[in-house]
This record gives C-alpha cells, structure tokens and sequence, in this order.
C-alpha cells in the first residue's frame, strides 16, 4: 500500500509538471510581455552562478589534465592531451558539470525565492491586485535561465580549457598557440554544437522545476526549504535524462 501510494504521488507531481509547462508555453506568447523583468532576471542569474562556474570549470580542466596525463604518458601518447581534455570538456563534461551547479545554485533559489512569496501570500496579492504571476515569475525567469545557461557553459568551456592549459604546462613548456591549435583541430560540428544545444534545454528543465516547487510551495518556511531541494533533486536528474536523449539523438543523426 505504501509503495502504490509513493507511485501515485510521483505519477501526480509528473502530471502536475507538465501542465505547468503547458501552462507556461501557452503564456510566453501571450502580452503583455515583462522585458525589464526578464533582463533583470538575466543578470541576476548570471551573476550568482558566474563565479562558482568559473572556479569549477578551471578546476576541472586542471584535474582531468593532471589525472590523464600518467596513463596516457604509459601509452606514448601524451601529445595527444590537448585533443583528448577538449573533446571530452566540449562534448560532455563542461555543459553537463555546469548543467549541475547551475542546478544547485539557481534551481534552489528559484524554489526558496517563489516559495516564501507563497507562503507569505504575497503570489495571492499580486493576483487580487490583478497583475499575471505566473506572467512576471515563471515566464520571466525560466526564459531567462534558459538563455542563461548556454552562455555559462560557453564561458566554463573556455576557463577549463585554459585550466587544462596550464595542467599540461606543469610538466612541460607548450604553447597558448599550440595547445589550442590541437585542440581546434580534432574538433568537428558533431562535438560543438549539439553539446552546446542541449544547454538550452538544460537550462529550461531547472528554470520550470525551480519555479514549479516554489509556486506551489506549502507549509510555510518548512515548505520553502524542501521546495528548494526538491527543485534541485528534480532538475538534476532531469538534466541527466536530458542528457542520455541528446546523445542518443546525436548518434543517430551522425550515424545519417
């Protein structure tokens, strides 16, 4: 009975998640349409994520340099680093890595910030005064993190690669020119632009499941609280399934 009644509520809150995408489709479209709002939110969300981004992504190209490099010096194919570092932070670490902290630091945020407006009634009194909520809250910024995203991961993808850089230049001497050089090389559209096309949807999946939790948050502050981890529990995994899609659709397409 239990587990009947955790697959009903998971069937209910899938259900629930839809209808607010369709929902949101149906007003994106319609004016009036909140600019301002949605360039504030722009900044607002790229600026929050862009420093932790930033020090993520450099990390991360200097480790996967520093780890690579012993197994591929074992095989003689060290000259071989730069391409190997660029194709996998292109293809799929750097959107995916990115993909995930924008989750936590964004997804959360928007869940906390709807769902104490909830709670302190204030999404009650912006419909009583008759101004569109979900026009000025979800639209804008699912919008915005959608477009917000690819951006980052553009961003990531270049302070990893100077990571990596900088990896290969702690054991020996090799060229800014070079070293990009190689790695623009064994790059083809098949490594850039599908990875960087999945960002968008990346970033539409914690923008609606960020703002979905935090709108209909309940229970006051306890309810903001697991809002803000539900949303980043939900868009995560959701980031993942998104994930294995696009690479699925990929392979077939370049398989065409």
């Amino acid at each position: 009975m239990l587990s009947f009644e955790k697959n009903r509520a998971f069937l209910s809150e899938i259900g629930n998640l839809a209808r607010f995408t369709a929902r949101f489709f149906r007003e994106v479209y319609r004016p009036r349409y909140e600019v301002s709002e949605f360039v504030r939110q722009c900044f607002i969300i790229g600026n929050r994520s862009l420093s932790l981004v930033g020090l993520t992504a450099f990390i991360m190209g200097l480790v996967l340099t520093m780890q690579l490099r012993p197994s591929m010096v074992r095989y003689g194919v060290e000259a071989e680093i730069p391409a190997m570092v660029g194709i996998a932070i292109l293809r799929e670490i750097g959107p995916v890595i990115t993909a995930l902290i924008f989750a936590g630091k964004i997804g959360s945020s928007i869940g906390a910030e709807l769902g104490s407006m909830r709670v302190t009634e204030q999404i009650d009194a912006m419909e009583v005064s008759g101004t569109n909520p979900f026009k000025y809250l979800v639209v804008t910024r699912t919008m915005a993190a959608t477009l917000t995203l690819p951006i980052l991961v553009v961003i990531a993808d270049a302070i990893s690669l100077y990571g990596s850089y900088l990896g290969v230049n702690i054991y020996e001497v090799l060229s800014f020119k070079l070293f990009y050089t190689q790695v623009i090389d064994n790059l083809d559209y098949y490594d850039v632009v599908p990875s960087l096309f999945k960002t968008f949807f990346f970033g539409f999946a914690v923008g609606i499941v960020g703002c979905f939790k935090g709108y209909y948050s309940t229970k006051g502050t306890e309810g903001v609280g697991r809002s803000a981890n539900s949303a980043v529990v939900m868009s995560s995994v959701l980031i993942f399934i998104l994930d294995l899609l696009a690479v699925q659709i990929t392979e077939l397409v370049y398989d065409l």
